[in-house]
């Protein structure tokens, strides 16, 4: 459901932000003179220094959270609206609201359950009245668990029960703006979990279908070579949402979301650290003093990103056929990140897609044209074994 021709395809909104300016950097040497796109943001002297960096005269926009009009005004110029602007749940509201008014696309990074849920209560029936898309999670938060699984479910046969199970391997660094997106999530558990059970009391079931998500004790895996986790992240909700919408993932489908981590010391510690997170997020001093440590805005070097890699196998079951898939890439949370988000954001704009509307997963929303922009900007999807 493409909007009207408008005066940009697309909009950046957050540039001058650590992932913001990765994704700026990404379009500024990725697309064409015929893309017309903009940068949107409050601080016009930090778009401009930062145009003046990228080498391109693309047009600045006054663009403020603060200021429901200056997004509005955004919104009703674009077809498309990309934001990096974080934790979403804090930030990410007003702009969610302009695009869903004027009919622009809407997408973003955010790995924040409450927030996707919120966003779903109060702006799905209305995005669905104006044809505007909200798209969640256009970033390593969920596009190769959700676009993996989808790809994995192609290799299937069609109306059979399917299994699919995922596990990350994963060696990156975090940025302040994620690590402020995490404390808050683990500040807010009840809230996260009341947001949910609101969404599933008025969320259409699947008619017909069963759809689900599985969790599977830790683990050694000899096969995978290492000890395997559940991983509670969003990935696996969206890919529940995505398997919710398509029947191609059969009349019952399971999904399971995981982690391979090398040793029992490394799955240790992470379980350790990530419980004292949690607990040092209820406390408010701490968790302030925890996002100090590591202040929105910063993130990893160049030479850290290059080290870093992330590969998501894939092992579906169905029919009586077992298949291996695997999507693979670079640095996960911000290279290959502004790369999904800005993909993903060209997608929405150019391609030939399904005609969807409302709050949609990249799958339903995009879906073998995303996957085939991705494989040519250098992500891998491939199989394994068939």
């Amino acid at each position: 459901m493409a909007t009207p021709r408008r005066e940009f395809d697309l909009v950046l909104f957050g540039a001058t932000g650590f992932a913001g300016r990765l994704t700026a950097e990404y379009l500024a040497g990725h697309v064409g003179a015929d893309v017309r796109w903009a940068l949107a943001g409050r601080n016009r002297e930090k778009l401009r220094v930062l145009r003046g960096a990228l080498g391109v005269e693309v047009p600045l926009l006054h663009a403020d959270v603060d200021d429901a009009g200056s997004l509005r005004d955004v919104a009703a110029r674009a077809r498309v609206v990309a934001t990096t602007v974080g934790p979403y749940l804090k930030y990410g509201e007003p702009l969610v609201a302009a695009c869903v008014d004027t009919g622009a696309d809407y997408l973003d990074l955010t790995g924040e359950p409450e927030f996707v849920d919120l966003m779903y209560l109060r702006y799905h029936e209305r995005a669905l009245e104006s044809g505007a898309r909200i798209v969640h999670s256009c970033g390593f938060d969920s596009i190769p668990a959700d676009l993996g699984a989808y790809f994995t479910v192609l290799q299937l046969p069609e109306g059979v029960p399917v299994q699919v199970d995922s596990y990350l391997r994963v060696k990156g660094r975090i940025s302040g703006g994620t690590f402020g997106s995490t404390l808050t999530a683990f500040a807010r558990g009840r809230q996260m979990m009341r947001v949910g059970r609101e969404r599933r009391a008025v969320e259409p079931a699947p008619t017909g279908r069963s759809v689900r998500t599985v969790g599977a004790r830790p683990r050694r895996d000899p096969e995978l070579g290492g000890w395997v986790l559940p991983l509670p992240t969003i990935d696996s909700q969206v890919v529940r949402r995505s398997a919710t919408a398509l029947p191609r993932y059969g009349p019952r489908f399971r999904y399971g979301h995981h982690v391979v981590l090398p040793n029992l010391l490394t799955t240790a510690g992470l379980v350790t650290g990530v419980g004292g997170l949690m607990a040092a997020a209820q406390v408010p001093p701490l968790r302030r003093w925890l996002q100090a440590r590591l202040p929105s805005g910063e993130g990893p070097t160049v030479e850290q990103r290059a080290k870093s890699w992330f590969t998501v196998r894939f092992v579906g079951e169905g029919g009586g056929r077992r298949v291996i898939t695997e999507v693979s890439g670079g640095d996960p949370g911000y290279d290959e990140t502004a790369k999904m988000l800005a993909e993903a954001a060209l997608c929405l704009a150019f391609d030939d897609l399904p005609p969807t509307a409302g709050q949609v997963t990249t799958a339903p929303a995009m879906g073998d044209a995303l996957i085939d922009r991705l494989q040519k900007a250098g992500l891998t999807f491939t199989v394994v074994e068939a």
